[in-house]
């Protein structure tokens, strides 16, 4: 089993072996940092049960956490102001917040026009939005664009091999996961895409020493825009 620890550890190895090397999970954490101030609204889009929201140390009363999973919602970790809502139809009124920011949501998405339009809507001008999220253009996601549409034999998978829970695997689209299409979607809704990084990630299939180093070999391979991760800073017009 590759579990999340294992991962981290084999990140730390890769990094050692590429000094230059940042996770994409780092990456994104440093850019929503870098767009708060004390006086910034958050919208957490996906909050789940916690997460990077735990890390940044700004006052509860000025985030707010939206979520389609009750329980994910009532397990939350934090006393989070938060809503049951999918992120195509936001609950909040219009120029709500200074910074939105989603991890790990844009492969969900069966109507990104849907969300990208809300985001844009929720953020004050100036506003800022934040995004990580697997590359549709890595080998990687074809297996995981065709597992994604049963949930259930994506769960199965992630719990027996990656030792997650089953019931947090979520049908997956890839309808928001390329540079071109997600330039198209800032385009079309007043948001300009000013940061774009592909970073690669060597241990997702890294199940024994061998396969970490072949993997490892074929991240260097691949061409910068092919890279398993996005990470993403979209700017409201």
């Amino acid at each position: 089993m590759l579990s999340l620890d294992r991962q981290n550890e084999l990140r730390e190895q890769y990094r050692q072996l590429r000094p230059s090397w940042r996770p994409a999970t780092e990456l994104f954490a440093d850019l929503v940092r870098s767009q708060l101030r004390p006086s910034s609204r958050i919208l957490d889009i996906g909050c789940g049960r916690g997460g990077l929201v735990e890390q940044l140390g700004h006052p509860l009363p000025q985030m707010a956490g939206l979520d389609p999973d009750w329980a994910s919602l009532r397990e939350h970790r934090l006393n989070l102001p938060r809503v049951a809502a999918f992120s195509d139809a936001v609950p909040f009124a219009a120029a709500s917040f200074d910074v939105a920011y989603a991890g790990w949501i844009l492969e969900h998405l069966e109507r990104p026009s849907h969300t990208f339009r809300e985001i844009s809507r929720v953020l004050k001008p100036g506003g800022a939005f934040v995004f990580i999220t697997p590359n549709g253009r890595h080998p990687l996601s074809a297996l995981n664009r065709g597992l994604g549409r049963f949930a259930r034999v994506q769960g199965r998978i992630v719990e027996r091999f990656y030792g997650r829970a089953a019931a947090d695997a979520f049908p997956t689209y890839y309808r928001a996961n390329e540079t071109a299409v997600l330039r198209q979607l800032c385009q079309s809704n007043n948001l300009h895409l000013a940061q774009l990084h592909a970073v690669p990630d060597p241990t997702y299939l890294a199940f024994t020493p061998v396969l970490f180093r072949l993997m490892a070999w074929f991240e260097e391979k691949l061409p910068d825009e092919r890279r398993l991760h996005l990470v993403g800073l979209a700017i409201r017009d």
